[in-house]
């Protein structure tokens, strides 16, 4: 069976680690090349966990190249649009076309309304939501010179419905689908679809670390993976604490590929049900 994005381009955002190196692999084993961009760097809002590295996204690299894909690699920022944007018209210089993009880049936070500062709250906007929208706007002329393509943006469950100790995440991720709803209708002429996925819990370090275990075990002073597994579990319909990151990847790539040719504006959830509660 041929790969379900063979020949393809994508380019994917926050592709160092987590769902985003996730995703550069499973859309290069059915067939992708890959252009991929990371901050690589820290975020001075996030202290939950820390920030990828360079050596993150070689890895990315090795990892890609080892399923023989071509991958073209660069620090950016999603902030910085006119770097976005050199990023990826490099890439497309390199490897010729663009055909799939992936807006995975982002952080997130744990901390009270309350106690929520103006910085931590422009910081998670700038990154989760205006990061989003420079990787559109910067992708679309590739897209339409293609003659179409797909967008897939990363919302969450957050990007549904509202949660405590989380404003600042939820807001932003709100706002992408209003991008998505807005973009696939304005360039649907341009045979452009556009999606959002909406995970649960995933099981990368942005929930594995310490912080994350103590907003959802708060009376235990010394959480721990363990510890939380099973108040975790609790968010999702399905008895599972959290899903994996291919989880996330495998609903991507359905939304990249050929069939999927006809949907455009969906929300879709990869959630254990966590919305059904």
């Amino acid at each position: 069976m041929p790969g379900r994005v063979q020949g393809k381009v994508a380019f994917i955002t926050g592709a160092a680690r987590g769902q985003g190196r996730s995703h550069a692999i499973r859309l290069a084993e059915e067939g992708a090349d890959i252009i991929a961009v990371d901050i690589a760097g820290p975020v001075p809002s996030v202290s939950a966990y820390p920030p990828a590295t360079e050596e993150d996204l070689a890895e990315t690299v090795s990892q890609v190249e080892a399923l023989d894909r071509r991958i073209v690699a660069r620090k950016a920022d999603v902030r910085d649009a006119a770097g976005l944007r050199a990023a990826l018209d490099d890439g497309v210089a390199q490897l010729g076309r663009l055909d799939i993009v992936v807006a995975n880049a982002g952080i997130y936070q744990p901390v009270s309304t309350l106690e929520l500062d103006d910085d931590a709250w422009h910081e998670t906007v700038a990154i989760n939501l205006t990061g989003v929208w420079h990787t559109v706007q910067a992708a679309l002329p590739h897209l339409i010179a293609a003659g179409g393509g797909s967008i897939v943006l990363t919302s969450s469950v957050l990007g549904l419905r509202g949660a405590a100790n989380s404003i600042h995440y939820s807001a932003a991720k709100h706002g992408v689908v209003g991008i998505m709803r807005s973009v696939g209708l304005e360039f649907g002429g341009h045979r452009i679809r556009v999606n959002s996925v909406h995970p649960t819990l995933v099981n990368t370090v942005m929930i594995q670390n310490e912080q994350t275990w103590s907003m959802f075990d708060p009376e235990n002073p010394h959480p721990t993976r363990e510890s939380a597994e099973p108040i975790f579990q609790t968010v999702n319909s399905l008895p599972v604490p959290w899903v994996e990151a291919v989880d996330i990847s495998n609903a991507v790539l359905f939304l990249a590929s050929d069939e999927a040719r006809y949907i455009t504006g969906v929300t879709l959830p990869v959630d254990a049900g966590a919305l059904l509660k």
